[in-house]
């Protein structure tokens, strides 16, 4: 919905997807995290609501209702085109870290991302400044963020702060060929609440255990994060994706971790990927023909877009 001058724009929108899965481990895997043959659940069932005032603010408020309860994901206000500083971004929101993470869990190649986003939250309560330039070839987005629960509380993180930041940019961007390649680095100053640090991941089923924990880490002082990525969309159906991180916690033993992954998928009936902005990752599939009567190749029921992709994951702990 929007005013007849344009100076008002409203939009509600919302998705749900579902999981089922069917699981199979060995007895040690069995004894050690129990029975996990089968299961289905809602993974998201989210609603949205966003709008834009006078051109020169923006907001966004989404809730997520697939567990007990409702959960905040993005509650931001974000002021727009001040000088030099670009956009001001303020209140729950992603932190500027993995562009796998930044990418709509609508948009994503796979049914879940890969395990190197297990080491620091995904969204976060905070400020941050972000903007594009040189033909948004060039962008970045540094924040100060702090550890907050899912409903934007942070009474228990005391004094503590976290500094996230991100630049990016295109060294190729031939939208008339379907041709980009972009690359960019981001780094992250955090502070554990009560000194402790910790890591849980699944593997690429939300269902499954969470069998790989780094364990309670106490006494840390500080984590920092480095991840580097990139991604290349070749001529249109051919899309590429790698990223690699590093983290390093200020603690007894100093321990420290790395992974990264890379990705491939093509398309069969030649639909490209591409970026939505150099800070929210990848944008819509678009089907090149709606489906009809008599689906056929490139043609199937539902309009979609069929492709071949696959992973490689490695993470190590020294």
């Amino acid at each position: 919905m929007e005013s007849a001058g344009k100076n008002f724009k409203m939009k509600f929108d919302g998705h749900i997807q579902f999981d089922m899965a069917w699981l199979s481990q060995d007895d040690s895997l069995s004894a050690a995290f129990g029975n996990h043959a089968s299961g289905l659940e809602f993974r998201r069932v989210r609603l949205f609501n966003e709008g834009q005032i006078y051109h020169d603010v923006h907001y966004k408020l989404q809730l997520d209702f697939a567990s007990s309860g409702s959960t905040f994901k993005d509650v931001f206000i974000e002021l727009k085109y001040i000088p030099v500083v670009g956009n001001l971004r303020m209140g729950q929101f992603k932190e500027p870290f993995r562009l796998e993470v930044l990418t709509s869990s609508n948009y994503l190649t796979f049914m879940e991302r890969p395990s190197i986003v297990a080491f620091m939250p995904e969204r976060n309560f905070g400020a941050m400044i972000h903007n594009e330039v040189l033909g948004k070839r060039i962008g970045w987005q540094p924040g100060v963020f702090r550890n907050a629960d899912e409903t934007g509380n942070d009474k228990d993180a005391g004094e503590d702060y976290n500094f996230t930041g991100r630049a990016s940019g295109l060294r190729l961007n031939d939208a008339e060929h379907n041709r980009t390649v972009q690359i960019g680095v981001a780094y992250s100053s955090r502070s554990p609440t009560n000194g402790q640090y910790n890591a849980i991941s699944r593997p690429a089923a939300h269902l499954a255990p969470k069998y790989v924990s780094t364990g309670t880490i106490s006494d840390v002082s500080a984590v920092n994060l480095v991840n580097a990525e990139a991604a290349v969309v070749n001529a249109g159906p051919l899309y590429v994706q790698s990223e690699y991180f590093t983290a390093s916690a200020g603690a007894p033993g100093s321990p420290s971790f790395s992974g990264w992954y890379g990705q491939v998928s093509y398309f069969l009936t030649s639909e490209h990927k591409s970026l939505k902005s150099s800070y929210e990752g990848l944008d819509r599939v678009k089907p090149k023909q709606n489906a009809g009567p008599t689906p056929g190749l490139g043609k199937l029921p539902c309009g979609m877009a069929p492709s071949i992709s696959t992973m490689v994951m490695y993470t190590a702990e020294k």
